[in-house]
């Protein structure tokens, strides 16, 4: 363990923002390069003899948390990184992007700020990256077996990774124009850099996995064709089916789903662009949805120049400390967040439903008309008098998915079942109904946090690695039907 005191003799301290002065004019990350390090051995030092460490359960990777914090303690950054390896193949993604589950379960959170995970997570990795301690791992022998993974988001790249280290010659399929999916594209620059992808993506080709962008699955090449060429298939298409808005005035210009707001910012960050075809420069913006995919759009908004940004959520306000009844420890409860886009401005407005959308003469959105709402009898209920509208020239929908995507005819040509919440169905092995077929990640899991997608796509990988040899040493960390202490 790390120093026996350290609880005591420290209290809890976390990245530094850069000024939101300095930020907004630029897309770079929002933390103080190298505030973290200097820190970091006090910070690990505060992880505790708890005794049952929580905090594995509460990371569906199962982290091996009290382990890596004691050799940050000591910094010795060659053997954290070996250990924060052992579970996590991509701990620079966790580390900048995780809700962090395992803080909500860590044994000093009961009566204390819990242990700064996340942070420490973040500077093992990128200390390991400046000392060189990540190092392609190419397998010392091939299978001789073949396997596509689709997809090459958080859970296609972990499978993929997985499986090439297991000595089978491994392509990865991405219908967008580079890898990364919703980490390339999704999220923004100022909360993850895409060289933190790219460089892991050169460590995976230098392994021998195979990198195919342009080609979905479905439409430019046949699901039919592909388990042709293939001895196995990793499906890890995500869950991109996004929630609409069905209300009046929808088809206005101006009314976008978030992601088709947020990559186009990210495509500028990339080189595509000079500037962003759907800019908030000068607009009164309203984000429909409370989530961390709102808070992108109002962090982008804000680096665009908007005039207002407008968050709105239709439940209520989360409370500021734990419900010890509803959501006891170690569970992870849900609270009121301010991200950093959030202390940046903009207004968050609660408990309120949009009831239509208001434009102009040229069809362009205007105002955006809203009612506050509230449970009445456990039903969500409109609050008479209430109704009012607010400016909004551009409207971005952040309200989840509802599953894969269908029109693409992925699942129709693979022939794959559904399970009751409209995901591709799949066994203890992460198989699915079709042999030789395998999902990870949303697109069975329904949509979820990128610690999950990674777990899912390392025990997908396991399960392939299975079908494929009659046995597997890769590690399992999940089962398809495990929550832990996430939910």
């Amino acid at each position: 363990m790390a120093d026996p005191k350290g609880f005591l003799n420290h209290g809890r301290e976390v990245a530094q923002t850069r000024p939101v002065s300095e930020r907004l004019k630029d897309w770079n990350e929002v933390y103080v390069a190298g505030s973290l390090l200097p820190i970091i051995s006090k910070q690990a030092s505060r992880c505790m003899d708890c005794g049952i460490p929580f905090c594995h359960n509460g990371c569906p990777l199962g982290n091996l948390i009290p382990e890596w914090n004691d050799y940050a303690y000591r910094e010795d950054w060659a053997a954290a990184s070996e250990r924060l390896h052992a579970t996590n193949n991509f701990p620079e993604f966790t580390g900048r992007l995780c809700p962090a589950p395992c803080e909500s379960a860590c044994v000093l959170g009961i009566n204390q700020p819990a242990v700064t995970i996340k942070n420490v997570e973040v500077s093992i990795i990128d200390q390991a990256w400046e000392t060189g301690d990540v190092a392609p791992q190419a397998p010392e022998r091939l299978s001789g077996k073949t396997v596509a993974v689709i997809g090459s988001g958080p859970a296609g790249l972990a499978a993929a990774q997985q499986l090439t280290r297991a000595g089978h010659t491994v392509a990865v399929y991405e219908r967008a124009d580079r890898v990364g999916g919703l980490l390339r594209y999704g999220i923004p620059e100022f909360k993850m850099e895409k060289r933190h992808i790219n460089r892991r993506i050169e460590q995976m080709r230098a392994e021998g996995t195979r990198f195919r962008t342009g080609i979905e699955i479905g439409r430019d090449l046949r699901a039919t064709d592909l388990k042709k060429r293939y001895d196995a298939v990793v499906i890890a298409a995500g869950a991109t089916t996004a929630r609409d808005l069905p209300v009046p005035g929808r088809e206005l210009k101006g009314v976008y789903q978030a992601m088709e707001y947020l990559p186009l910012a990210n495509k500028v960050q990339e080189g595509d662009y000079v500037t962003t075809p759907v800019s908030a420069e000068g607009k009164h913006v309203v984000v429909i949805g409370g989530g961390d995919t709102g808070a992108d759009c109002v962090g982008t908004a804000h680096r665009q120049g908007a005039a207002s940004v407008t968050q709105l959520e239709i439940m209520p306000r989360p409370g500021d400390e734990r419900n010890n009844v509803s959501q006891p420890w170690p569970t992870f409860p849900m609270l009121y967040k301010v991200t950093s886009a959030h202390e940046e401005g903009g207004e968050r407005v609660y408990s309120v439903s949009t009831t239509h959308f208001e434009g102009d003469e040229d069809g362009n959105v205007q105002w955006l008309h809203l009612v506050e709402v509230e449970f009445v009898d456990g039903k969500l209920t409109q609050k008479p008098g209430t109704e009012r509208k607010i400016p909004a020239q551009l409207i971005t929908l952040a309200m989840g998915f509802t599953g894969t995507d269908r029109e693409n005819g992925l699942v129709e040509q693979f022939g794959l079942e559904l399970d009751e919440r409209g995901n591709i169905a799949r066994d203890a092995d992460f198989q699915t109904n079709v042999p030789g077929v395998f999902v990870a990640g949303d697109a069975g899991r329904g949509q979820s946090l990128i610690v999950w997608a990674i777990a899912e796509g390392r025990s997908a990988a396991r399960g392939c690695d299975r079908f494929l040899t009659g046995a597997s040493d890769l590690p399992a960390p999940i089962r398809p039907t495990d929550r832990a202490l996430t939910v």
